[in-house]
């Protein structure tokens, strides 16, 4: 009896440190007014955030790791994911990851649909391999949504169902991007915007957004601060 008892707990222990994993998915703007050269400012710009000892150290401190997927929008049918879900702990598997990103190619361009990628993220959280006791989906973008379902129904629906929403607002086509993300696209209690006022300082938004949401540390640049 104690024999069972004790394997019931070792089992519900090893269940809660799976479960207090991450699960990520970074939603890529791929829209028409993102040129090829800021299309690969921000590929790149996640992948060297994979590479980069502040990461990668804030990540082996989360249990179990994270579970992390790109998925690139613009059109809500030309939504895709280029590189599916990756289990990342260390810095070996950070930089398999960032392997694999560099690795991919453009998926589309199309128009600003905002609702359709979010809905998309929530679909990917629904098939994660292992269980995640805290779902994000990042999403960054130059615009505002254009197409599809209207972004703040979206972000309220999947707000309800426990998945936190973030923002990365790159200010190059609209300097008022940001208060519209904080309106309409970030959600959750732990929701952020961070702001990039141009391509070139996306990935070092990119980097402060993922170490914000993984160790918590305060970004600095969080609701509005722009780097430049």
């Amino acid at each position: 009896m104690r024999f069972a008892l004790a394997l019931v707990l070792m089992t519900a222990t090893a269940r809660a440190v799976q479960a207090a994993s991450i699960g990520l998915v970074l939603a890529v703007d791929v829209s028409e007014s993102v040129s090829t050269e800021r299309y690969l400012l921000q590929h790149d710009g996640i992948a060297r955030a994979f590479e980069t000892p502040k990461l990668t150290d804030a990540i082996a401190t989360a249990p179990g790791g994270i579970e992390v997927l790109v998925l690139e929008w613009s059109d809500p049918d030309k939504i895709a994911v280029t590189v599916d879900w990756s289990s990342v702990a260390d810095r070996k598997s950070a930089a398999a990851f960032a392997a694999v990103v560099r690795g991919t190619t453009r998926s589309s361009y199309g128009l600003t649909a905002i609702g359709a990628a979010m809905l998309a993220g929530g679909a990917a959280l629904d098939r994660i391999p292992e269980p995640a006791a805290n779902k994000i989906i990042d999403v960054s973008g130059d615009g505002m949504a254009n197409f599809g379902p209207a972004p703040a129904p979206v972000r309220d629906q999947l707000v309800a169902q426990g998945i936190t929403i973030n923002g990365l607002a790159i200010l190059t086509e609209e300097p008022w991007l940001a208060d519209y993300y904080r309106a309409n696209v970030i959600g959750g209690p732990a929701g952020f915007c961070l702001v990039a006022e141009n391509m070139d300082s996306f990935a070092e938004a990119m980097l402060k957004k993922l170490v914000q949401e993984i160790a918590g540390e305060p970004a600095h640049l969080a609701e509005g601060h722009a780097l430049r």
